[in-house]
Parts: C-alpha cells; structure tokens; sequence
C-alpha cells in the first residue's frame, strides 16, 4: 500500500531542499533574468503589482514570507501527509522556472 506521499515523508528534508532550489532560487533567478531582458513581464497575480510598485526586490520580499509561512504550517501538522507543505513549493517553483525559462527563451 502506500503511495507518493508516504514515501515522500520519510524524506522530508530532500523535499524542503528541492522547494528551496526550485521556489526559492530557481524562480527567482529565471524571474530577474527575464525581467532584465525588457519586454519580460512578471505575470504573478500578488508578485507582479509588487515589482511594479517597489522594484524587483519585492520579489525578494514575497520568498521571506512564503518560507517561513510554509514553514510554520508544515511545523504545526503532525502527519506524513503534512510533506505536501513542502512539496506544494517544489511543484510550483518547478513549473513557474520551467515557464520562466520559456519565456525566456522567446524574448532571446
């Protein structure tokens, strides 16, 4: 019996460090490098108005938030399932840096 969550929670510090990577550096790296490229827009509902209003450094804002959010909601679920915190991060810091590099590559 099983399945993907189980075995994903007996590895929960791999899966933090793979939403830090995906989420936290790799959005965030493909975001600037786009953004520097000019015709490149943030398309983030919350992410975009932000770096309109402060630059690109709210970007930078939006992750310390993000983090420790997750971090405490992940710290207060005490069971195996509680690995989908963590993994929601890394899905989406995957598909948001593979759409990045996308765009990216169109704007090159």
């Amino acid at each position: 019996m099983g399945g993907l969550l189980p075995r994903l929670a007996e590895r929960e510090r791999e899966v933090w460090i793979a939403a830090l990577l995906l989420y936290g550096v790799g959005d965030t790296v493909t975001t600037f490098w786009g953004l520097s490229l000019g015709g490149v827009a943030e398309a983030g509902p919350i992410a975009r108005p932000l770096i309109d209003a402060y630059g690109r450094g709210a970007l930078i804002g939006i992750k310390v938030v993000v983090f420790p959010t997750f971090y405490v909601v992940w710290r207060l679920l005490r069971t195996p399932g509680r690995v989908a915190v963590p993994l929601a991060l890394a899905v989406v810091g995957a598909a948001v840096t593979l759409w990045n590099l996308v765009v990216i590559s169109g704007a090159l």
